[in-house]
């Protein structure tokens, strides 16, 4: 199980959902999630998007402020206070301990055969 700031628990399903669906049907799936949490107008996943549809993906029933904060506040890379599609997918692989370490030897083993 992985954390995400307060008491965010979730169970880590992504390194068998990439088994399964190799990695274009995993970012497919990355993708159809942002969907579900963005604001459709600004597609972007916003505080406000994040707070009311969280727990259509499982989230933690009633999200504090707090929480919600802290997740956009860990994947925001430009500082816009919203995730965009490539922000909420590179924070997704992060939180997966087990796909880190899967890039990381993927990473390395390319990175042998260059040298």
């Amino acid at each position: 199980m992985a954390t995400l700031g307060h008491d965010v628990v979730f169970e880590d399903f992504f390194p068998s959902m990439v088994e399964k669906l190799g990695g274009e049907g995993f970012l497919k799936e990355l993708k159809n999630g942002f969907r579900v949490l963005m604001d459709e107008e600004r597609e972007v996943i916003t505080f406000e998007s994040l707070k009311k549809n969280s727990e259509l993906l499982g989230l933690k029933d009633n999200m504090s402020d707090d929480e919600v904060m802290c997740m956009l506040s860990e994947g925001d890379l430009d500082g816009d206070g919203c995730l965009n599609e490539m922000e909420f997918c590179v924070l997704m692989v992060r939180l997966s301990p087990d796909l880190m370490d899967i890039s990381r030897m993927w990473l390395e083993e390319t990175h042998a055969k260059l040298v």
